[in-house]
């Protein structure tokens, strides 16, 4: 449709893919900890993990901003780095979407190695695996379920987001503005046939992306793992 720009689609997909793959390399590693350690550190660690899920967006990303700020932790340190401070840019995005969206990338990590249970791992190392080894090449083929829904569901809820890019990143056509914020833009506008385009666009996303990890893990079920989002 004329006078929709492409640019905020682009740059959503661009955000949700680094943050998916940023977040499936670090969440891995924390969703194995939480889920073999006994540590009394597990619970608390756990709900820091899961806040994002209550939180209202614009309180986190007011945090988040605060953090990123010229007198925040963050920002110090960036600032230090020679890296500027990352408020209103496309970096501070990729850092407030993979807190935004920690829980959806570990609690379904976190579910399928927990129905994985640590016979595996034993059996390896009776055969002379280290442990190393044996993750890679025992536990994560076993996980692939898990794995394949903190994938999709990361990705499809860095696509969503609107409180915390907002607070974080504004609305800066070419920079910032994805097409979350581009809907708010065009409401604002009162253009609402073109809202009426971005807003059905991602609801239809939307729907294919729930169905896709629905019927998977429909398939999976009748296998030895079966991972549901949490």
């Amino acid at each position: 449709m004329s006078g929709i720009s492409l640019d905020p689609v682009w740059l959503s997909l661009e955000l949700a893919g680094v943050t998916t793959v940023v977040l499936l390399i670090a969440a891995t590693p924390l969703a194995w900890w939480l889920a073999r350690t006994q540590n009394p550190l597990r619970a608390p660690i756990a709900v820091l993990v899961t806040l994002p899920l209550v939180l209202p967006p614009s309180v986190l990303g007011f945090y988040i901003l605060v953090a990123l700020g010229p007198h925040g932790p963050l920002g110090q340190l960036t600032q230090s780095l020679g890296w500027g401070l990352l408020t209103f840019t496309f970096p501070g995005l990729v850092v407030g979407s993979i807190i935004y969206s920690l829980p959806f990338a570990v609690q379904p990590l976190q579910a399928a190695f927990e129905s994985i249970g640590p016979r595996p791992m034993e059996v390896a190392a009776t055969l002379g695996a280290k442990p190393l080894d044996a993750f890679f090449s025992v536990v994560m083929p076993l996980a692939r379920p898990g794995l394949f829904t903190a994938a999709v569901l990361t990705f499809a809820h860095t696509i969503g987001e609107f409180g915390v890019v907002l607070m974080i990143g504004g609305n800066i056509p070419g920079k910032t503005q994805v097409v979350s914020t581009e809907i708010y833009t065009f409401v604002e506008a009162m253009e609402y046939d073109k809202a009426h385009w971005l807003a059905g666009g991602m609801l239809i996303f939307s729907f294919l992306v729930l169905l896709a990890v629905t019927l998977f893990n429909r398939r999976n079920r009748r296998g030895p793992i079966s991972t549901t989002p949490v």
